[in-house]
């Protein structure tokens, strides 16, 4: 009866490891529709280089915020917590590809003995109170007694790709991980160098305030001794006094925005506020972008975005996590077996070969009835991973966009740009001619107000519009895929 049962487990398990197969459907990247180009992109053919293949330390330009953007990549604490979820998956990797080997455990010692009394349906064990001369008594007699020690294994056969489709799943989180990492990577650059230009902004910014306070302070004593010559009003004194004010408020104003810049860049670095190294000004060339270099095509940044590759591997996830359930509703076949010694006295625990004890046993479960859960489990997951793919194909067309409007962010700023330089260029030539002849009595104090406050508008304006240029390059750069190598 033995020997056919063994055979029976054997026979069965042979015959569903020789018709297993990974069940589920293989997962295939979806058809997202890019187009062949970036809307407002030029092709260009002079260089073969990829904007998105540039490294970071080659695209920027200026050693202060290499510098900052290292200590931030070594410090910053988003980067730390992305790298620690990257160990937690690999160590979950590995315990999956341990899945596929039988689970030991060692009994050292295990003491069983239960007590019974008349009232229990059987009788006290005989050859407990036989062997050991006594005669059994009529409550709490010693019913059972056992001392055990083995060697115990229980093993799950993955016949129909289980623990495979779970590896799937444990190795797309794993890469997501690292995706998410670089995410975060590009995200951390892009905000440092935005935090610098914004810093760079700020002190052009002040220096265009002070020195429109000096020039201000110049034309009030001009007003001041006209004044006292009775050459014009009291009115003119005072609204040259308030055109000074405006000029010099903007100094402590700016000189807050500076700390909290600085203090704000320090915690992307992951320390204590201080004050930041830097350039002297935004004038000087910050970044190393040029326009000959190719973008790509829309289908490049699937492979180059850390978030599109991160959307992908979620959707890869949620396909293995579909073939689990639909895997749970198939037959499952799992092997256990227990070798050691047990007997019931404890002078005979180690008895050999009297207290050997051996077993094996092969089982074979599937579900019949589950109130439909399994299914309807299996129909949520199904939904789930569709709903993934929907995800990915939003991600990818978000992404393109994304890039449309940075190259066309970049091509107009470009053309305000030089349209700004022009007004500043005017103003402080109109500042000019309106000090002149003012002097010379042909023009009036409100034309020379009007003028510097016009000259100090444009000059802060052009400042600004140097900085977005830059962030503009920033931004494209990131959204086309770069900054995570």
């Amino acid at each position: 009866m033995r020997k056919f049962l063994y055979k029976s487990v054997f026979y069965i398990t042979g015959c569903l490891l020789a018709f297993s197969c990974k069940v589920g459907v293989k997962y295939e990247r979806p058809n997202v529709n890019t187009p062949h180009e970036f809307r407002g992109a030029v092709n260009s053919t002079l260089q073969d280089v990829s904007l998105a293949q540039i490294k970071w330390r080659q695209f920027f330009n200026d050693s202060n915020l290499i510098q900052l953007i290292d200590s931030a990549l070594s410090n910053n604490f988003d980067i730390r917590i992305a790298l620690k979820n990257i160990e937690i998956a690999n160590r979950s990797l590995r315990i999956n590809k341990l899945n596929y080997l039988p689970s030991i455990e060692a009994n050292i010692g295990t003491v069983n003995k239960q007590y019974r009394s008349d009232d229990f349906y059987a009788s006290p064990s005989s050859k407990w109170y036989e062997k050991s001369g006594e005669k059994a008594p009529s409550s709490l007699f010693t019913y059972q007694s056992q001392f055990t020690s083995g060697l115990e294994f229980s093993w799950e056969m993955d016949i129909w790709g289980k623990i495979a489709n779970e590896g799937d799943l444990l190795k797309a989180d794993w890469l997501n991980n690292h995706e998410t990492r670089n995410a975060v990577q590009t995200k951390l650059i892009s905000d440092v160098a935005s935090g610098y230009f914004n810093l760079l902004k700020l002190d052009s910014q002040i220096e265009v305030a002070k020195r429109n306070l000096r020039l201000n302070d110049s034309t009030l004593r001009m007003i001041k001794l006209q004044f006292e010559a009775g050459e014009i009003t009291a009115l003119a004194l005072q609204q040259t006094e308030s055109q000074r004010l405006v000029a010099a408020s903007m100094v402590p104003e700016l000189e807050k925005e500076i700390m909290i810049q600085e203090n704000a860049l320090r915690i992307l670095v992951g320390e204590m506020p201080n004050y930041i190294v830097r350039s002297d000004s935004l004038h000087h060339r910050l970044i190393n972008f040029q326009e000959s270099i190719s973008l790509g095509s829309p289908l490049e940044i699937i492979r180059n975005r850390p978030d599109i590759k991160s959307a992908e591997l979620v959707l890869i996830a949620a396909n293995a996590n579909m073939n689990i359930h639909q895997i749970m509703r198939y037959p499952q076949l799992s092997l256990s077996g227990v070798f050691g010694v047990n007997s019931m006295l404890p002078k005979n625990w180690f008895n050999i070969p009297g207290a050997l004890l051996g077993g094996i046993a092969g089982e074979i479960t599937t579900p019949i009835f589950k109130n439909r859960k399994l299914k309807n489990r299996y129909e949520v997951a199904k939904i789930e991973r569709d709903k993934e793919e929907l995800n990915f194909q939003r991600t990818v067309m978000e992404a393109v966009s994304e890039v449309s409007n940075s190259i066309v962010t970049v091509k107009k700023q470009k053309e305000q740009l030089l349209l700004a330089e022009q007004r500043v260029n005017n103003s402080e030539l109109a500042v000019k001619n309106a000090s002149l002849l003012f002097k010379s009595g042909y023009a009036t104090y409100l034309e020379v107000i009007t003028a510097q406050s016009n000259a100090l508008k444009s000059e802060l304006d052009l400042v600004e519009l140097k900085q977005k240029q830059l962030n503009s390059y920033v931004d494209l750069y990131r959204a086309i895929g770069g900054g995570w190598n």
